[in-house]
């Protein structure tokens, strides 16, 4: 299970001087202007100069409380490779007609040295800020600064209002560039409560709070804030490397979960943060989650046909995830709750990922399948934060059915995932598991899944020198789910061959069959026949062959000299080659290959090669195998050396010659 380092800053109201101040915008000092290089990550495209926001409980010109955020940055361009800083995209919530958020006061100015060596400036031209929907929840603004060049300044600034209480404004400390300073102020008035939460490897540099006396007032309702600012100095980038979830597990970050408020009205206390039972009451009586599981009945007409004469109840699951797989369309919306309800998701046979799954939970169960709801947050959503329950951290749901005391996470959102099978955005920690009738629970997102393959490669060379022969490869597991989607993006098999021979440069691809492509519950078996020119020394007397022909290994994915946060690649992984290689009866093996094994420390993976040659004919095999899901920061170095004893392995060659 990955534990990122959180730590809980508790809101304290002590009587001290808050320094912080926003800084002047559109000036620079010469030192900026004229920087080069950022001294502290000489590597750096380009590196943030100073970074200010704040946020705090205002009352609007229509009597609405909202958060306004307001943020302010400038950054220097080192190089053309930090040119993508100056193209801005800014989020915010569209959904409904009234509690919207407000994005506006964009402002932004690009400083530079022109071609005869004098300062300029170019101001934001307001009129090419574009705004996009993405869809009914979530709209962006989007811009791009004018006048980028190495050595530039850019500097925007801009200001958001939401209405919704629970979504206090993070403060994300760390991102892809360093940064020079970066401070966070916020007033938070005493009718509302915050649970404050630090996440990251990293400090703060500075962390002062005041009492703001009075500082909120609404209808004859005053209390005192708190005034608190947080701050970090010479913040290192966080460096992405591949097989990881979502940075904004590791980013050092400060975030904000709202736990009370008092009604101005009445004068009550409202608790948010509550304890899990309290959640499972709302769910279990939330129009868009209990009350569409307990449409057993009405689901039940729409799955008869589908299930008509099976009796295994293994069987008559699979047939009911089947069904809704076909019969609802995910519309690309990851959600935890049913938009329109389950009924009109199956009826306009389209809906979000709970409409999918929540409507699988409710028809498994009205066919005598026990099944609960699974509430999780995706990979690219992060990692719940279990100190305090809140729901909204949650993004996405799926099914869980107990069948002959097995259990089966099931996702239908995916027409190429096969029963008892998840996409690798939900393998992620762990989920809550929710039923109507006893309490919430968390589990572990494990999987019965690997990423499987196996080939074989029977190939004769000819008198011209090249290979002739056949190509078998069964995947199953998540490898098939990888495959039946690649080949699923062209319109026929026919093309999909095409462009793989097109993609081997060195293989001819003379006839093809590819079987089971819908059968999900087998193995994607492929077979070619295949014309391989694999020689660089044209001299037929004397030949040399990598027997790598497939997906050899060249660059190591692990550069880092050391990484903070764990390699999860989601799910174990086996891959099988085989080669056999028929000589002409004149030709002999001059020089084989030593057999190689190489291990990760606590049986965490293996790569292992054998070679048996004798007269004209020899086999090659391999095996790679990680028997883990995630691999911990410790165990970094040993997994990167792994890869570097695999990548020499591969650069080997086979010799053979003529009697």
């Amino acid at each position: 299970m990955i534990k990122p380092l959180l730590a809980a800053l508790f809101i304290s109201l002590i009587t001290t001087a808050a320094s912080a101040q926003n800084f002047p915008y559109g000036e620079y000092s010469p030192k900026e202007i004229d920087m080069k290089r950022y001294d502290a990550d000489t590597s750096a495209h380009a590196v943030v100069l100073n970074e200010y926001g704040t946020s705090s409980m205002n009352v609007v010109t229509d009597d609405q409380i909202k958060i306004v955020y307001e943020y302010h940055v400038k950054i220097k361009i080192l190089d053309s490779k930090g040119f993508d800083k100056g193209n801005v995209v800014i989020p915010f919530y569209t959904a409904g007609n009234e509690n919207w958020e407000d994005l506006d006061e964009i402002k932004g100015v690009t400083t530079y040295i022109d071609d005869y060596g004098n300062p300029k400036s170019a101001d934001l031209d307001v009129t090419k800020i574009a705004t996009v929907r993405e869809n009914k929840y979530w709209s962006y603004k989007k811009f791009a600064l004018p006048n980028l060049r190495a050595g530039a300044i850019i500097e925007y600034k801009y200001r958001l209002a939401t209405p919704f209480w629970d979504k206090f404004q993070p403060w994300h400390f760390q991102d892809d560039i360093p940064k020079i300073k970066s401070t966070y102020e916020v007033h938070i008035p005493a009718f509302w409560s915050y649970n404050v939460l630090l996440r990251g490897q990293l400090r703060l540099t500075r962390n002062t709070s005041e009492v703001e006396r009075a500082c909120f007032t609404r209808h004859g309702a005053t209390c005192d804030c708190s005034h608190i600012t947080y701050a970090m100095d010479d913040i290192p980038a966080f460096v992405e490397e591949d097989y990881m979830t979502s940075p904004k597990n590791f980013l050092s970050a400060i975030y904000f979960n709202l736990s009370e408020y008092t009604n101005l009205t009445s004068g009550a206390k409202i608790m948010v943060t509550k304890d899990w039972k309290d959640i499972d009451y709302n769910l279990k009586h939330a129009d868009y989650f209990g009350s569409q599981l307990r449409k057993k009945d009405a689901v039940k007409p729409y799955i008869a046909v589908a299930i008509a004469g099976i009796t295994e109840d293994l069987d008559k699951a699979k047939a009911v995830y089947t069904y809704i797989q076909k019969n609802i369309k995910w519309n690309g919306i990851n959600s935890r709750g049913s938009d329109d309800g389950i009924r009109k998701a199956l009826d306009n046979h389209t809906g979000n990922a709970a409409d999918v799954n929540l409507t699988l939970v409710t028809a498994l169960n009205s066919a005598n399948i026990a099944t609960e709801a699974v509430l999780l947050s995706t990979r690219s959503n992060g990692l719940i934060n279990k100190l305090y329950p809140v729901e909204n951290e949650f993004n996405y749901v799926i099914a869980r059915a107990t069948i002959g005391g097995k259990a089966y996470f099931l996702d239908a959102t995916d027409p190429e995932l096969s029963f008892g099978m998840l996409p690798l955005k939900c393998i992620n920690d762990q989920g809550r598991v929710m039923s109507l009738d006893k309490p919430s629970y968390w589990i572990d997102l494990v999987v019965d899944q690997k990423k499987k393959s196996s080939s074989t490669l029977n190939l004769t060379l000819q008198s011209d020198g090249k290979l002739k022969g056949t190509i078998i490869t069964y995947s199953s597991g998540y490898q098939a789910y990888e495959k039946r989607k690649a080949i699923k993006k062209f319109n026929t098999i026919d093309e999909y061959v095409e462009n793989l021979d097109e993609r081997l440069t060195k293989i001819r691809i003379l006839t093809s069959s590819i079987n089971n492509l819908d059968s999900l519950d087998m193995p994607l078996r492929e077979v070619y026949e295949v014309e391989i020119n694999a020689f660089d020394n044209l001299n037929h007397n004397r030949l040399s062959f990598n027997p790598f022909i497939f997906e050899r290994l060249t660059v190591n994915p692990f550069k880092l000299t050391d990484r903070n946060y764990p390699v999860d690649w989601g799910m174990p992984a086996d891959s099988r080659f085989t080669l056999m290689v028929h000589l002409p009866a004149d030709y002999v093996i001059e020089n084989s290959l030593q057999p190689i094994a190489i291990g990760l420390p606590n049986k965490g993976g293996s790569f292992v090669t054998d070679f048996q040659g004798e007269g004209n004919e020899f086999k090659f095999s391999n095996l790679t195998q990680f028997t883990k899901s995630v691999y911990q920061p410790e165990e970094y170095p040993y997994l990167k050396e792994f890869y570097n004893k695999m990548i020499a392995a591969g650069k080997t060659e086979i010799v053979f010659r003529k009697k």
